[in-house]
């Protein structure tokens, strides 16, 4: 239940920064009449989620057991790309994301011709994309976790982004976002690490891997998966009772790649553009 409370609360607090954002500004701009289209495209991101998550789940269902297992393992790796990205993405762009907003909001309500359209397919996009993510990492949860547990933290977790969206739009809440999104984002890849080796498992339970299948050690007489503590461990950082050597080595081969990438220093954007400039001038002159 954790688990997808922590990853939901994270989703839907950025769904609500952005929304906050383009409120916000249309607002301060005189142009409130158009949130309308802010509205329609929030609807219809959120309903885009709901159709290919209701789809994908229902389709499943239908599978044999061998094809459920190659479903639950590509679930699973789509699952780590979407959350490794969108942390490694979230963890550059969040110095910037508010003046892009702003600039595009610009660049749609410049035209003279389909303005509202052009508002309701940025924040469409803009939710969507958060609204997908958070289908395939709740696919790979559901599937590892059943039980209602999972399905009321996922819940709970956006109903409390949603409430604490509203309040840092009307002001009344300011939290350390920098803060936050770096310690989700550092449990967010451990939850990935765990992903990761779930799917090789389920890749070798539907006939696909059959390599470094030694078991590295055998908990299950002290500390059993389906216990709750071995539950907790589980739906926290994927622990296993009996890991093969493969699971293991690729969720400490992620998590060590995945960690470097996140906490190294965000070099400042300024330099990074100076060094592009720079390299595309070097480039020209040895033309």
């Amino acid at each position: 239940m954790l688990v997808p409370f922590l990853i939901m609360l994270r989703e839907g607090l950025e769904a609500a920064l952005i929304v906050g954002i383009v409120a916000g500004y249309l607002a301060r701009t005189g142009r409130s009449a158009w949130m309308p289209a802010v509205w329609i495209g929030i609807f219809l991101a959120v309903a885009l989620a709901l159709f290919v998550g209701a789809g994908l789940q229902i389709a499943s269902a239908e599978f044999p057991q061998a094809t459920q297992e190659l479903f639950e393992a590509a679930v699973g790796l789509v699952a780590v790309v979407v959350l490794t990205s969108m942390v490694l993405w979230m963890r550059q762009a969040a110095r910037s994301i508010k003046a892009e907003l702003q600039s595009s909001i610009d660049a749609a309500l410049s035209g003279s011709d389909g303005r509202g359209l052009a508002l309701v397919g940025l924040v469409f996009f803009a939710v969507a994309r958060e609204g997908l993510e958070s289908v395939f990492f709740l696919l790979a949860v559901f599937q590892q976790s059943p039980g209602a547990a999972a399905p009321l933290g996922a819940l709970g977790g956006i109903a409390l982004s949603s409430l604490l969206g509203y309040a840092i739009y009307r002001g009344g809440v300011r939290l350390d976002l920098a803060r936050f999104f770096r310690w989700t984002g550092i449990f967010i890849l451990v939850v990935a690490a765990g992903l990761l080796a779930g799917s090789l498992r389920h890749l070798h339970e539907a006939g696909l891997w059959n390599t470094l299948q030694g078991v590295v050690f055998d908990f299950a007489g002290v500390l059993p998966e389906d216990g709750v503590v071995g539950t907790v461990l589980s739906g926290l950082f994927g622990y296993m009772d009996d890991p093969r050597t493969g699971e293991l080595l690729v969720y400490v081969l992620y998590l060590g790649i995945a960690l470097t990438l996140f906490l190294r220093p965000v070099a400042p954007r300024t330099e990074r553009a100076r060094s592009s400039a720079s390299a595309a001038s070097l480039k020209g002159a040895t033309r």
